[in-house]
């Protein structure tokens, strides 16, 4: 399907989400920072956002949604070789949430581990995933994206409150007889990345006191970089696939915020026929879940895009980003 190296073909065989029941309106957050829920909605698309309850850790909504992804893949639990979570919201340094999720979900001591990559961060799963299948080092993967945000946020800060939510999303990565998953343009812009991520550090604050650590974005100035940057990552990103827009059935860009989203697709002059995945709405920004939880939304809207070709992008802290190119599973059952 894709320009690939060969023994490197492999294929998204399973989805699965979970979503919190919970969903908290911008009108209630819009009170608290003297807002109103339509200036919220305006500017970000979101009129509300899922939040996970105090009996909804990263780990558990992470093996729920592993557990629906194996579930639609039909492959039996021990056949998981490795599981990788992307998540920034994981509440303890070590042990990993993967090795406990993989516990949970009864493989058979499969390889496990975390990586922090923020809203890129299921991109850069799907790719280790591939890699890993390309190199005979696992043969079937669980990647799975997982946050609670709202753990990080400070509820008086407009800049972050108003964005973010909760929920999960995973896929089992499987061989295939061709290559349907292409080789990922990522990268990273560490000269950036004080536009987003956590002030100030867990050591500071154990030390000197303040307030506790929360998630810090400059809004105006990670818009700008994207608006500037991304659309050439995407493009580069299906010139590895060897295609053009189009041809595309869908693109499936990280759920950030709605005029951004909007941007992304005028700038690349995407085809009428091409439906862009937007689930932010009524889930919120759910960093490294967006793009799978993006791709279940549309999947479920639009079942007969199941097997199309779609551009996902993810883009975040650090400043990071990650763009590849993939055919679409089914819904997921």
């Amino acid at each position: 399907m894709f320009h690939q190296p060969s023994g490197s073909a492999c294929r998204i065989a399973g989805l699965g989400v979970y979503r919190p029941a919970e969903s908290v309106s911008s009108d209630t957050v819009a009170g608290p920072l003297g807002l109103d829920a339509e200036w919220i909605r305006s500017r970000t698309g979101i009129t509300a956002r899922r939040v996970a309850g105090e009996a909804e850790s990263v780990v558990d909504m992470a093996a729920a949604a592993g557990a629906a992804a194996l579930d639609d893949s039909g492959l039996a639990p021990d056949l998981i070789d490795c599981v990788i979570t992307a998540t920034v919201s994981h509440g303890i340094s070590t042990p990993a949430a993967a090795s406990v999720i993989a516990d949970r979900l009864n493989l058979d001591g499969p390889a496990a581990f975390d990586i922090s990559a923020a809203c890129s961060g299921f991109s850069y799963g799907l790719e280790l995933a591939r890699s890993l299948i390309a190199a005979g080092s696992a043969r079937h993967v669980l990647v799975i994206g997982a946050e609670r945000m709202t753990d990080l946020i400070d509820p008086t800060d407009a800049n972050t409150a108003i964005l973010f939510g909760d929920g999960a999303g995973a896929v089992v990565v499987a061989p295939s007889d061709s290559p349907e998953i292409a080789p990922i343009v990522w990268g990273g812009n560490g000269a950036k990345a004080d536009l987003v991520g956590q002030a100030p550090t867990w050591i500071h604050y154990r030390d000197h006191g303040g307030p506790e650590p929360r998630l810090r974005m400059n809004g105006q100035g990670l818009f700008l970089w994207v608006i500037e940057n991304v659309p050439d990552i995407a493009l580069r990103a299906l010139d590895a696939a060897g295609l053009t827009v189009a041809d595309l059935d869908a693109f499936i860009p990280h759920q950030a915020n709605q005029r951004m989203i909007d941007c992304l697709a005028t700038a690349l002059d995407l085809p009428d026929t091409v439906r862009v995945a937007t689930d932010i709405a009524d889930q919120g920004n759910a960093s490294a879940a967006s793009i799978p939880l993006a791709m279940a939304r549309l999947l479920d809207d639009h079942p007969t895009l199941s097997g199309g070709t779609a551009l996902t992008i993810g883009f975040g802290a650090g400043l990071t980003f990650g763009a590849q190119v993939l055919r679409l599973p089914g819904a997921p059952g």
